[in-house]
């Protein structure tokens, strides 16, 4: 640059002022003083002790019976996995139980799985979500290796190992040598029924291979109305997992007798998991769940106890307050 252009002007980095940048914003910044402390825990705990016991109220009106089967529909013997898989076995199995208390109707019915993990990384990825829903997309198989195709190259709808291990287990209830009706509609949720499963998919060489994982499915119902298939397919983040089976839409009263029709399919036996039947009412906190209830008990109690102790300090040992006026943002800004 010549000496006539004058010197260069310095570019500033500096940004535009503003009282966002500068967090000069107007906010409560509030100063917790013992009695500020105090009132909060407090009013958590008069708070929380309530809920808590509403809702160990209500999870304690909820009716429940859970009845394991998998150690008695079996015979006696060390080939369990060679029994449950041998086809030409009768795998029929009758249990009887007694209602302790009435149960007014819906009275759901839930199948229940022990130790078996279907929040395996590999297991929930081996599902594939576009073809469930768009018909031009069946031969998108990649994620669901090793059940994406058959031997022979078509593709498995619904592909997948989520899918191919569909639980099989069947159940016939009734009391008074009166069938009890399990209505299967709407155990899916809305969501899956209208917007994951599509309504002109078709389940295609579906069990076709040489090991069988599970159920199977009516290839002339579409994937919309495979209602068992969506609940199965939404998996479970723990190893001990409730499944919607169906609902009984009547009311049973109590001391009736239930007898149970199983069909024994499942094979849970070569991972050494356990198989129950669950029948349940339902109440505004959902089933039976306790856990909520002693949570809010705890923190509820916890909170109360806290404000006591600082309360007996604050009375037998106060501390002086620093002044508040030297706090930064309570200081008057000088200008230089």
């Amino acid at each position: 640059m010549s000496s006539e252009d004058g010197p260069s002007k310095k570019v500033s980095r500096k940004p535009r002022y503003s009282r966002f940048t500068q967090q000069e914003l107007p906010a409560c910044k509030p100063i917790l003083t013992p009695a500020l402390v105090i009132g909060i825990l407090m009013c958590l705990g008069i708070i929380f002790i309530p809920i808590g016991l509403l809702a160990l109220s209500a999870s304690e009106n909820v009716v429940e019976v859970v009845d394991r089967y998998d150690d008695v529909c079996i015979p006696s013997t060390d080939q369990k996995v060679g029994f449950i898989k041998d086809p030409a076995t009768n795998k029929t199995c009758i249990r009887t139980f007694t209602i302790p208390k009435k149960m007014r109707k819906p009275v759901y019915v839930y199948y229940q799985l022990d130790n078996f993990y279907q929040n395996h990384r590999r297991y929930v990825k081996s599902r594939s979500d576009r073809q469930l829903w768009n018909p031009k997309a069946e031969s998108s198989t990649t994620p669901c290796d090793p059940e994406g195709q058959t031997g022979d190259g078509k593709p498995i709808v619904p592909c997948g190992l989520i899918a191919w291990s569909l639980f099989n287990d069947t159940y016939m209830l009734s009391k008074n040598d009166a069938a009890l009706q399990i209505n299967k509609k709407d155990i899916a949720w809305r969501s899956d029924r209208t917007h994951k499963f599509g309504s002109n998919i078709y389940p295609k060489n579906f069990q076709n291979g040489t090991l069988i994982g599970g159920g199977k499915l009516d290839e002339s119902i579409p994937l919309s109305q495979q209602e068992d298939l969506m609940v199965w397919m939404r998996t479970s983040a723990l190893p001990t997992f409730r499944k919607l089976y169906g609902r009984i839409e009547t009311d049973l009263e109590a001391n009736e007798k239930i007898t149970v029709t199983i069909q024994n399919n499942y094979n849970t036996y070569s991972f050494n998991g356990k198989k129950k039947l669950v029948i349940s009412t339902a109440t505004w906190i959902g089933g039976k769940n306790d856990f909520i209830g002693k949570m809010y008990m705890a923190v509820g109690g916890t909170s109360i106890v806290l404000g006591v102790i600082f309360s007996l300090l604050y009375v037998f040992k106060p501390r002086p307050l620093g002044d508040p006026s030297y706090l930064s943002w309570n200081k008057s800004p000088t200008l230089d």
